[in-house]
């Protein structure tokens, strides 16, 4: 047995170094007696079996000790002062490398333990660990050596891997049609796997309100499509029914006649979202499962996980996006409520959001339940209650609060507006009007990622504006029957060109770009709303004069005028096309509204309410 200390400087790799059997217990005695009275959590874990490499991460930092045992030859290594909190967790492997086992090794103590084949050691020179910082670490395995004198059996090699692929490369259907590859029902509606968007998604109910149809334009069903009639016995649908038709698929719920109407959102990344409006009634389930039984062997035997990139809290939202589709099941353990994601692993980089004052969520906690599991568990700040977990895309999910109490601004560093109750309104909200027909809208939030747009008093980023208000019309046209599109849906780099053709590839009826006005911080007096469209365009007049005078009817604020001008995005799309700046964030008056959820709530109901008015009188 050997004990393999590791080196105080992080930013260099350590070997292992025999010691006596004596020596090891006394050190590793030494440690625990030193421990301090608290302990801390062990975050996250994960061994690439195809580079012989640990990974694990701590909320706190660490002093990693290990040991190498024989017999069969085990890498033992401690992280004194951890707590794993959680049964022991095993992750069961092929080759060399038998298993990796995770546990509590006594009160304050995790134990890590990397177990050999039969036959197998390692060598203790080797063998390195690495810590990028105190709390973020790594341990690189050599490859593994047969012991002299054993009959050791033969090893499969280990699987080559490629590279997870991205939306941009994965490899092309051999269809000469996009397909419907899956159907998965979700807690909170169905999600339909594609290999691309479809042209154009149709819903229709019968008279009887007995039987919703949709169509999905474009699209081919995929060869694991053998039965096409799936039991569901949820959401009001009992059952589904898939078929072919001339370049469509046709997806039938047979459906309550007292059950809610459906609406249909699609991802730019492919897949469509289907959700029962109003949410789900009484008792929300907590599973997720696929109605293709091939597909689902598929997803349980591969060895690619999807790979959790990205955790953001923004205002009422927290976003998790991965690189690969995601299952997910909700539910609560204690006064924490849990977003489980199977068949996932957390990135490298990945990170708690910060937590600031006027937060929506006072906790996030990210944990590793098992080799293929993450569980991000939330704790609701006072004043906040969770909505629930909405698919924005196959690959992101979007935890929705909701404030009832008064709070600050959620944007960092906020301005702080002058009322934080809902913003009083002297104008009457007439009901939103319904469109004869379905409809094709595509909203365009401004700026986003690195480009945060227009920074005014306080700090108050247009990005954060914008995607706030956008996110909210998008719900609204959506329960209206509206098909909406949103060119960005979280902060990433996005160019003008995409935005357009965006608009041109789902063929809408209506684009509307969202933006935030600004000029010099020392001219607060200039504020007010202004809607511009590209000259010689007359429906684009229409739509903007139409979104005008809704928000001047909606809310009382200065009255900058309906204006022409070229930009890019109204100059470059055949549809009616405008560009709304819903105030100025340098603005005295304009910005602590921007500032404010319960305006930008209100700004979002007059957006909407435009845009449908254009809609009903045909432009």
């Amino acid at each position: 047995m050997g004990q393999i200390p590791t080196k105080q400087k992080l930013t260099h790799s350590t070997t292992y170094r025999w010691v006596s059997h004596s020596l090891v217990w006394g050190l590793l005695g030494s440690v625990l007696v030193t421990l301090p009275a608290w302990a801390t959590e062990l975050r996250f874990w994960r061994f690439d079996q195809n580079r012989f490499r640990l990974e694990f991460r701590t909320s706190e930092a660490v002093q990693p000790t290990a040991q190498l045992i024989p017999n069969p030859t085990r890498l033992v290594i401690d992280l004194p002062g951890i707590v794993l909190g959680r049964p022991t967790m095993t992750q069961s492997l092929n080759g060399a490398v038998r298993s990796v086992r995770v546990a509590q090794f006594d009160r304050q103590t995790t134990r890590i333990v990397i177990e050999m084949a039969p036959g197998y050691t390692l060598d203790p020179n080797q063998i390195s660990f690495q810590g990028s910082t105190a709390t973020n670490w790594s341990v690189q395995l050599p490859s593994p050596q047969l012991i002299a004198g054993t009959d050791a059996p033969s090893i499969p090699p280990s699987p080559s891997i490629p590279p997870r692929p991205t939306g941009r490369d994965r490899p092309p259907t051999p269809s000469t049609s996009p397909q419907l590859t899956d159907i998965r029902v979700t807690p909170d509606g169905l999600y339909l796997s594609t290999t691309s968007s479809p042209n154009r998604v149709e819903i229709k109910r019968s008279r009887n309100r007995k039987q919703i149809d949709i169509n999905l334009e474009g699209l081919s069903l995929a060869p694991q499509f053998r039965s096409q009639s799936f039991e569901i016995n949820r959401f009001g649908v009992d059952k589904l029914q898939v078929s072919q038709e001339q370049n469509k698929v046709r997806i039938t719920l047979m459906v309550d006649p007292d059950s809610a109407s459906w609406s249909a959102s699609v991802s730019r990344f492919g897949g469509v979202v289907l959700l029962p409006e109003g949410g789900v009634r009484g008792d929300r389930p907590q599973d997720s499962f696929s109605l293709i039984p091939s597909a689902a062997a598929q997803t349980s035997s591969t060895e690619q996980l999807a790979t959790i990139t990205d955790i953001a809290l923004g205002g009422n939202q927290l976003l998790i996006r991965s690189d690969l589709p995601l299952t997910y099941t909700t539910g609560w353990e204690g006064n924490l409520y849990r977003i489980r994601v199977r068949g996932a692993q957390l990135g490298e980089q990945v990170q708690e959001p910060r937590l600031g004052e006027g937060s929506a969520l006072s906790l996030v906690r990210l944990r590793q339940d098992d080799p293929q599991t993450i569980s991000v568990l939330v704790q609701p700040a006072v004043g906040v209650r969770i909505q629930g977990v909405n698919r924005l895309n196959s690959q992101s999910l979007l935890l929705q609060l909701q404030r009832t109490g008064t709070t600050a601004s959620p944007f960092p560093p906020p301005v702080q507006p002058p009322v934080t109750a809902p913003f009083p309104n002297p104008f009457p909200q007439p009901p939103l009007p319904v469109p004869s027909g379905r409809r094709i809208v595509v909203l365009d939030p401004g700026h986003g990622g690195p480009d945060p747009g227009a920074v005014g008093i306080g700090g108050l980023r247009e990005t954060d504006v914008v995607l706030d208000i956008g996110l909210k019309v998008s719900r609204l046209l959506q329960q209206q029957g509206i098909l909406v599109y949103l060119t960005r849906t979280d902060e990433r780099d996005l160019d003008l060109g995409p935005r357009v053709a965006l608009a041109e590839r789902v063929n809408a009826d209506v684009f509307l770009s969202i933006h935030a006005n600004a000029i010099s911080m020392s001219r607060p007096d200039i504020n007010g709303v202004e809607t511009f469209y590209s000259p010689g365009r007359p429906r684009s007049g229409n739509l903007a004069s139409a979104i005008q005078n809704s928000i001047l009817s909606s809310i009382n604020m200065r009255n900058r005028g309906v204006k022409v001008a070229r930009f890019y995005v109204t100059r470059n799309t055949t549809m009616p096309s405008a560009l709304v700046e819903v105030g100025f964030v340098t603005g005295a008056e304009d910005a602590p509204r921007l500032a404010n959820p319960a305006w930008r709530d209100q700004m979002a109901q007059a957006i909407a309410r435009g845009i449908l008015q254009f809609l009903r009188s045909g432009g």
